[in-house]
């Protein structure tokens, strides 16, 4: 009887430790041929500030909010205006992918900046 409760727990714990967001694997080259293909780079960088936010700064905006993923998707895959910089305003561009996969590596990719 114990070691059914023993190895249940066991079990519990491996897969709530493999479901984390740490344990899924970001495709780092995929995400950024993505942004590069949408001109990502133009606007935005890893760690600076260029015409928009760094990916840096975005990260660390959604950071332990519970709905941070929903939102980043909505930013690119969704046509709305931003703030910029210099405080002017313009359309943001929408991704040219539907690939419901791709569009999470990419905010994920993000996310881990």
């Amino acid at each position: 009887m114990k070691a059914r409760i023993l190895a249940s727990m066991i079990l519990v714990g491996l897969t709530a430790t493999l479901a984390t967001p740490a344990a899924m694997a970001v495709d780092a080259d995929a995400a950024k041929a993505t942004a590069k293909r949408n001109d990502c780079f133009k606007c935005h960088a890893v760690d600076k500030t260029k015409k928009g936010p760094s990916y840096k700064k975005i990260a660390a905006k959604f950071k332990d909010k519970a709905d941070a993923e929903q939102k980043m998707v909505e930013q690119i895959t969704k046509e709305h205006k931003v703030k910029l910089e210099d405080g002017t305003e313009e359309t943001h561009k929408v991704i040219d992918t539907t690939d419901k996969a791709e569009i999470k590596n990419l905010v994920d990719w993000i996310r881990a900046q």
